[in-house]
């Protein structure tokens, strides 16, 4: 059974720090993109950031979170992780991984079309 576990959530002040992870079982994760998005209430789904798979170490970053977000994986552990800093108001939202499973080369894409399985998220609320 494919399972993608999202963690890391939580109420930070802004300026803060928080790093997310997602977890596979069921599969290996080392062959995929995995990307990282977001979605606030009554706002679209939007991309944060992506990593390429087959050990390529590209990665991909929204305008919004550049110089602040990084994406990084551990092939080991099938976890793909997603620091966070220098946190927003604006930052706020239920954060979700996802992968493509499909054959993809190049730079890894921010569209939610692009990917194939969706874990559930985990909430990060900017606040003080």
């Amino acid at each position: 059974q494919l399972q993608f576990v999202e963690s890391g959530g939580a109420l930070v002040q802004p300026g803060g720090s928080l790093r997310l992870a997602c977890t596979t079982s069921g599969f290996a994760l080392d062959n995929f993109v995995v990307g990282w998005f977001r979605q606030a209430p009554g706002q679209e789904r939007e991309g944060v950031s992506c990593v390429s798979g087959h050990g390529w170490p590209m990665t991909n970053s929204a305008d919004s979170v550049k110089g602040r977000f990084t994406i990084s994986r551990d092939n080991a552990k099938d976890t793909v992780y997603l620091q966070m800093s220098s946190l927003k108001p604006e930052d706020t939202a239920v954060y979700s991984c996802a992968v493509r499973f499909r054959p993809y080369a190049g730079t890894c894409a921010l569209t939610k079309g692009q990917y194939d399985f969706w874990g559930q998220g985990t909430q990060v609320t900017v606040s003080s």
